[in-house]
């Protein structure tokens, strides 16, 4: 099972090119979509899910087109969207078998056993009968991943969803997502929370500005910031210049001021120690050199044009 997008585009009627040129191969397991918000990720997802049509371009999902296999592989998706919602009246249990319906789980004695293993699985048993829009916010998410694996999908798409989770529930979510992950699907993880992808994918691509900036393994993309990344004990009065000139990652109270992690090509002005990065450090570092990149363009082309 694969997923191969080429040459992919979204042009909104209003003009907004919101993705260009997408070429992305997506094996079984977990994959991290990571990037800032407005980066075009949830068009991405939309379109994968067939809720939005391409401008341009091709997705084979399984060697099959997208565009012209929409109900096949529609029914192959399981899909958590950003803005999931609940229906106000159904009770935690009513509402995944209702999903399980829709999902085509028809029989009903086979449908309900289904949803009495989903409800256990990701912890939601003891609260069926629970209205669901009255559980907690990490309640309904894993709700939110229960309808989405109801039916036994080969493909499961979650937007953003650790966003509002407290740490333990995020643990939880992020767990349940990697279980999942070892098995003969795919697991698409769309996030701007670097922790997400860090902690599950095996394989990632960085979305900027509608692009692919990087497509790889994590590791790759935290080896790109080796040597850039530092950690600074700074004054007080250091801070506010130290925060003008550099990108910070913490400011951490330590023995006689701050620690300040930054990342930098180099530091002249301050006494520094190199550190070894992790995936937010490379994250932060790789988004700076691409806007140093696109700006430095920008002037050569318009002093090419003064």
């Amino acid at each position: 099972m694969d997923i191969k997008i080429s040459n992919l585009e979204k042009i909104y009627p209003n003009g907004n090119r919101a993705l260009k040129d997408i070429n992305l191969t997506i094996e079984s397991g977990m994959f991290g979509l990571l990037g800032p918000n407005g980066a075009g990720k949830t068009t991405l997802m939309r379109i994968l899910v067939t809720l939005l049509k391409a401008s341009k371009g091709e997705i084979l999902v399984d060697g099959q087109n997208l565009q012209t296999h929409r109900k096949e592989i529609r029914a192959l998706l399981g899909y958590l969207p950003q803005d999931f919602s609940l229906f106000s009246k159904l009770t935690t249990f009513e509402f995944l078998e209702y999903c399980a319906s829709l999902a085509g789980m028809h029989h009903s004695r086979e449908r309900k056993k289904a949803v009495a293993d989903m409800l256990e699985r990701v912890g939601l048993y003891e609260v069926r009968t629970r209205q669901a829009n009255k559980l907690s916010g990490g309640m309904k998410r894993r709700l939110g991943i229960a309808q989405a694996l109801i039916g036994t999908p080969k493909i499961v798409i979650v937007d953003e969803p650790t966003t509002g989770l407290d740490p333990e529930e995020r643990i939880r979510f992020r767990n349940l997502l990697a279980e999942l992950g070892q098995k003969e699907m795919i697991i698409i993880l769309s996030t701007h929370i670097v922790g997400d992808i860090s902690s599950t994918c095996t394989n990632m691509a960085l979305l900027l500005d509608g692009s692919v900036a990087f497509q790889g393994p994590p590791q790759q993309l935290l080896e790109q910031a080796r040597g850039h990344v530092w950690k600074i004990n700074a004054l007080d009065q250091d801070l506010e210049n130290l925060k003008n000139r550099y990108p910070v990652i913490s400011t951490i109270p330590g023995q006689g001021g701050y620690d300040v992690e930054i990342v930098a090509d180099q530091i002249s002005d301050y006494k520094a120690k190199a550190i070894e990065p992790n995936l937010e450090h490379a994250y932060v570092y790789f988004v700076e050199q691409a806007a140093k990149t696109q700006a430095h363009h920008a002037f050569n082309i318009n002093r090419a044009n003064s």
